[in-house]
């Protein structure tokens, strides 16, 4: 009888880790440098909608894109914006955000020959949030923005289009604070005019400040600005006419300045207008010219005014609000004296090599009784069953097996820790994070569900001179099969795992690398014990024909693995990216039956198998690494569950409010257990409500260097994790494995 091997299959785990490292490092290297990836993932389109912003690209060409102009070739400009239509109650920011946020970011990729210019900024308006006072946009804003088409731009043969890229970073604040991010393509015609949008672009262009008129010898008369111990007097000419005697609303394009907040001193002196404003008590700037924007209703106007004067000593800059830097500091306070005089778990988590290590083996242990790993080991079942007889056979097989598993963890943590030392915040389980791998994985898995359904043998698909180094290596054989469990074990994290994993990350390679390997010493420790307890192999039934319906049997595990995949490369690329995997796992049966049959029909039908796979590989396969709305992936966390977002937690404990965070990603099977054992548990959910803990979910299912980040301050370096915040009170890192009475129990201590 034909009893499947794992080499052939083995090899094919080892590529799927190396394509990821290797997409890893490409992305790491084509990423922009201090890019926002944070509460968006977005492709190249026009659009990009959140649950707060609505980001569009527009274009405005209505003299048309060509550098040429009565028959003599001069540059031509045309105007791209980029229209933010926010929620009600949100808001963006103007070049000076005021007393907190941050001004709209682009970055452009365009053809040679085009080049972009400054942002049109439209007159903001004042926002007030508490205390605060914010100069930003609300409703709906164009953000337009210059092109120059100089006779350098000369379009291609096959595409006649002008064609832009851009990457665009923004901050929507309504009482907390939401840093989202787009990516948008449009191609221009370059034959005709766009004028489409220009309705949006003109009310742009008239909510634009408009310069003060200047006297006929150049500059503003008399307009000045003096400094006078710790106020700026401003004092304007050539204001128009109309405005004489109203108040008018001041904005310095200059940050960190002025008092934002104060109203200021204002009065008309004839045609002069004057203005008296404090010094900002967080003043980082002394420049030599004020630009600023005046406004009346819907009117504004610019000048540059020079300023006059000795500025006083700056002050440091305040990187927060100063209510909530006060907040905050007193939460550390208040942690850090609890830490001290109470036993809670407080992150980093603090330990010794010696009980890193241990934990790291017991870890190893557990993750034999994981369901991911449950479908690799069984198979081991009947190896077991086919040396039973053969002592040096079955000891030899273990000794393999151990040596698979251990080298494998090295090796994966050497990746991992190469990884982070290039500056990727990786966790453990990284590689499915990448849809290619998912999707690799669920085709490894449907090959072995049908190999062992007895679709097809392995004997019968590959070369005789390949079937007889199988057959004459079976030390190899379970070599590799050690390469597939560690394969199919990294979405696991089992208990004791997590903080020897974290610790690992700040040990010197060596050291961190004993960590992986002691992981990989607990998880094949139990077979290779067996392998040399000459009990266990008399325990086991003698090879008969049971073997053969327990090896198809066996095919269903497999097959579960498979639906799983498909599961978390939808929650990653959406219903069409799992769609486009059905397809292509269905044409890759069809080709294993194909090459099963026997005579003329193989060939015929093995042509028609390879030509349909061929077919519809690249036309659909794309899906499969689009990347998924996150609006879809929010609305199944529901009401109670918030978006996890990067200082969140600091507001909503400077408020008052206890946290619990649940770091977790659709391709971890603890987190899923976790989430459907415990954390959907009515009366835990009720115990929440009742302490009024914010709930909040921190989705990791594709890689977001802003969830690394925060794990790793956590002393952790993969998911599950969960987290118990309360204000004045150290953090409490549970278990990876919790119960409802685990967390009553942490609740218990808020």
């Amino acid at each position: 009888m034909t009893f499947f091997k794992t080499s052939l299959t083995s090899y094919f785990a080892l590529f799927l880790i190396a394509t990821q490292a290797v997409n890893t490092l490409a992305s790491a290297q084509n990423a922009p440098q201090n890019s926002i990836q944070i509460g968006l993932n977005s492709s190249n389109k026009s659009v990009v909608s959140t649950e707060r912003v609505r980001a569009e690209l527009l274009a405005h060409a209505p003299q048309g894109v060509a550098a040429s102009q009565d028959d003599k070739i001069t540059p031509n400009t045309v105007w791209v914006g980029l229209q933010l239509a926010h929620q009600p109650k949100w808001h963006t920011y103007w070049k000076n955000s005021g007393d907190s946020g941050l001004p709209t970011q682009m970055s452009w990729t365009l053809p040679v020959g085009v080049m972009a210019g400054d942002i049109a900024w439209p007159a903001p308006k004042k926002i007030k949030i508490g205390s605060l006072t914010n100069f930003g946009y609300e409703d709906s804003v164009l953000l337009a923005v210059p092109l120059t088409i100089t006779p350098a731009f000369k379009p291609s043969l096959l595409n006649s289009n002008l064609d832009i890229k851009l990457k665009a970073q923004w901050l929507v604040c309504k009482e907390e604070c939401i840093p989202e991010e787009g990516e948008f393509a449009l191609s221009i015609p370059t034959k005709g005019s766009t004028a489409i949008h220009s309705a949006a672009f003109e009310a742009a262009f008239k909510a634009q400040p408009k310069p003060i008129i200047a006297n006929a010898g150049g500059g503003i008369p008399s307009s000045k600005a003096l400094i006078e111990g710790n106020e700026l007097k401003f004092e304007l000419q050539g204001l128009p006419a109309e405005l004489r005697g109203k108040t008018l609303d001041f904005y310095p394009e200059t940050a960190e300045v002025i008092e934002n907040s104060a109203p200021g001193k204002q009065e008309w002196q004839g045609a002069v207008w004057r203005i008296s404003l404090p010094l900002s008590s967080q003043r980082s700037q002394s420049p030599e010219v004020m630009p600023l924007v005046l406004k009346s209703g819907e009117q504004s106007w610019r000048a540059e005014v020079a300023v006059q004067g000795v500025w006083p000593k700056v002050a440091a800059a305040a990187t927060v609000s100063p209510g909530l830097a006060v907040a905050l500091a007193e939460n550390k306070v208040n942690a850090a004296n609890v830490a001290s005089n109470a036993n809670l778990t407080a992150a980093p988590i603090n330990l010794t090599l010696f009980a890193a290590l241990l934990g790291a083996l017991l870890g190893g242990l557990i993750l034999n009784l994981m369901p991911c790993v449950f479908p690799v080991l069984a198979l081991k079942v009947v190896g077991f069953t086919q040396h039973a007889g053969d002592k040096v056979a079955h000891r030899r097989s273990g000794l393999a097996y151990f040596a698979g598993v251990v080298l494998s963890f090295v090796a994966l943590g050497a990746l991992f820790l190469a990884l982070r030392a290039g500056g990727e915040q990786l966790g453990w389980g990284f590689q499915l994070q990448n849809p290619l791998v998912v999707a690799g994985l669920a085709v490894l898995f449907t090959v072995l569900g049908m190999n062992l359904a007895g679709l097809f043998e392995f004997g019968s698909v590959l070369p005789s001179s390949i079937a007889a180094a199988r057959s004459k290596n079976p030390t190899v054989d379970s070599f590799l099969s050690g390469v597939l469990a560690v394969a199919v074990a990294s979405p696991c994290t089992a208990p004791f795992m997590g903080a020897s994993l974290g610790f690992a990350l700040g040990l010197p390679v060596v050291e961190a690398l004993l960590i992986f390997a002691a992981i990989g010493v607990g998880m094949a420790l139990p077979y290779v014990a067996a392998s040399f307890i000459p009990a266990v192999a008399r325990a086991l039934p003698r090879p008969g024909a049971w073997m053969d319906t327990f090896k198809k049997f066996m095919a269903f595990p497999m097959f579960a693995t498979v639906v799983w995949l498909v599961w978390v490369l939808g929650q990653q690329s959406g219903i069409d990216g799992a769609g486009a995997l059905l397809a292509i796992l269905l044409m890759l049966c069809m080709l294993l039956w194909a090459l099963s049959l026997q005579g003329k029909s193989k060939l015929y039908f093995a042509i028609i198998s390879i030509a349909a796979l061929a077919y519809i590989t690249p036309a659909i396969g794309i899906n499969i690494v689009k990347n998924n709305d996150v609006s879809a992936v929010a609305a199944n966390i529901g009401d109670r569950w918030q978006n996890w977002e990067p200082g969140q937690v600091d507001q909503l404990l400077a408020k008052g409010h206890p946290v619990f965070v649940d770091f977790t990603a659709a391709w971890c099977v603890t987190c899923q257990f976790n989430k459907k054992s415990t954390l959907s548990k009515p009366e835990l959910l009720a115990e929440f409500d009742a302490k009024k803990v914010q709930l909040l979910r921190a989705d990791w299912t594709r890689r977001d260097p802003a969830i690394g980040a925060a794990l790793k301050d956590l002393g952790r370096s993969g998911v599950p994790v969960y987290v118990l915040y309360a204000p004045g009170k150290a953090p409490q890192v549970l278990s990876e494995i919790i119960s409802v009475d685990d967390v009553r129990q942490a609740l218990g201590k808020i």
